[in-house]
């Protein structure tokens, strides 16, 4: 059967926060497809401005995976008050895009970068969005480079028309943070089995994106609800805590994914999307109770290629 013969591949993209620049070396680039390195974010006269040294990290992924395809994260869920008025007075209005568009596109060859993914969220996706978005596709296809976003579990900002949702090569789903630090009277679960089938749903079945282009985020942290104040703790913190929370999505008042549900959320992506999607790569836990790893052998079980090396 000529279908059997069909390599069956999958996507694992990972965020990288610029926070974490000092923790790559132990940072599996082997195992991850895609490197989204988040954030840039333009100055009021459409200037990238970006945090950290980029070069470094391009160079030691591409040393680790000459085939990882790197992109920019623009933009980010806690932009400042002046970030966000910086994204609105640059896309909503119509002669600020080109330049600032330009200066997306010449960021991306200084650093010599395979793409763009766009990160603006709830009030920062203004009336200029759809408009920004269809125009930097245009400039990145000329010069070959991949647009992606990255867009809430189950809801589709109203300034999204169709042509820009159509304009990205693929979309990761932020299925997690359902609860939060913003909810702190509703502890529980932010990234729930039944929240990603909700997310793969919702951008599938309901907004018509083909399953191919969706990919399926999961959380390499955790909320700690014990406290009023709600904290975040990484999937690393949680297992030096004690090894046995590695297989478990609680631990007292703290919520995350342990390897079970990553294992078996790939298993979904795997009938369903196009890929995984991990904020944040360099929260796992460096030891054998790596989430990406689970990620990485489990897509290899199911004769997935993904990255094609260590053991793929």
């Amino acid at each position: 059967d000529p279908e059997d013969s069909k390599v069956k591949t999958a996507r694992v993209v990972g965020y990288l926060s610029s926070e974490n620049f000092s923790k790559i070396k132990s940072v599996q680039f082997c195992k991850l497809t895609h490197l989204n390195i988040a954030f840039a974010n333009p100055d009021k006269n459409g200037n990238v401005i970006f945090e950290g040294d980029i070069d470094t990290v391009i160079q030691y992924a591409k040393s680790v995976n000459p085939n990882i395809i790197i992109s920019i994260s623009l933009a980010g869920g806690v932009l400042s008050v002046e970030q966000a008025a910086n994204w609105s007075l640059l896309i909503d209005k119509p002669e600020n895009r080109p330049n600032l568009i330009q200066n997306i596109i010449n960021f991306v060859h200084l650093h010599r970068l395979d793409g763009v993914d766009v990160d603006l969220e709830w009030d920062a996706v203004t009336v200029g969005y759809s408009g920004f978005i269809i125009e930097l596709k245009k400039s990145l296809t000329e010069h070959k480079k991949i647009l992606t976003a990255a867009l809430p579990n189950n809801s589709r900002f109203n300034n999204i028309n169709s042509t820009a949702l159509n304009a990205f090569d693929f979309i990761n789903i932020m299925s997690y943070d359902s609860t939060g630090p913003w909810t702190p009277n509703n502890p529980g679960q932010h990234s729930s089995f039944t929240n990603a089938q909700d997310g793969i749903n919702f951008w599938h079945q309901l907004q018509n994106v083909p399953s191919e282009k969706l990919n399926l985020g999961v959380p390499f942290y955790g909320y700690n609800f014990t406290y009023e104040d709600v904290t975040r703790s990484t999937f690393g913190q949680i297992v030096e805590a004690a090894v046995q929370f590695a297989d478990q999505d609680e631990s007292g008042k703290i919520y995350y994914n342990g390897r079970p549900t990553i294992a078996q959320k790939v298993q979904f992506a795997s009938e369903n999307a196009g890929g995984i999607m991990i904020w944040e790569i360099a929260q796992d836990s460096v030891d054998e109770y790596s989430l990406l790893d689970v990620i990485h052998k489990k897509y290899t079980s199911l004769k997935f290629k993904t990255t094609g090396l260590c053991g793929n």
